[in-house]
């Protein structure tokens, strides 16, 4: 399967080592929507049972680039998606499967807008985390930037 025939899941987790090593399956990929689960797998658990903070934080991140791509997968040629800075606050105990579903902070127009201008836009994504109860079990942001390239 070449590149172009990727969904942005599968590129994710063909390049991305650590989606591979935790098993994260992309289940929704747009350029307003993406829906990543963690499932439940006893190597990732932390003292108490749960997912770890890392392999919650690692799925958080993951939704994010796979919206990221979905959205300025167009930009590539000219600008390379970065995270800049992230904050995530876990709310509730998480156990079992978690699903992350990150959605963007600025309208896509508006950023490639002032990529076009010359400026490095930055932009925020921000993620659910939820349990299979559909209980939020984290919140995380991670803005992003479009880096041009030199």
């Amino acid at each position: 399967m070449s590149a172009d025939q990727m969904s942005v899941g599968e590129m994710l987790a063909a390049t991305v080592p650590m989606a591979r090593t935790l098993r994260l399956e992309f289940l929704e990929t747009t350029p307003e929507r993406a829906v990543v689960r963690l499932p439940d797998q006893p190597d990732f658990h932390n003292h108490v049972g749960g997912p770890h903070a890392g392999a919650m934080f690692t799925l958080a991140e993951s939704a994010s680039g796979a919206i990221v791509l979905a959205a300025f997968g167009g930009q590539l040629s000219r600008a390379v998606p970065l995270a800049v800075r992230a904050e995530i606050g876990y709310r509730k105990l998480a156990m079992g499967e978690v699903t992350a579903t990150a959605t963007l902070g600025r309208p896509v127009a508006e950023v490639i807008a002032e990529l076009d201008g010359g400026a490095r836009p930055e932009f925020p994504v921000h993620i659910a985390i939820q349990r299979a109860d559909g209980a939020v079990s984290g919140e995380m942001t991670i803005v992003w930037t479009l880096r041009p390239h030199s």
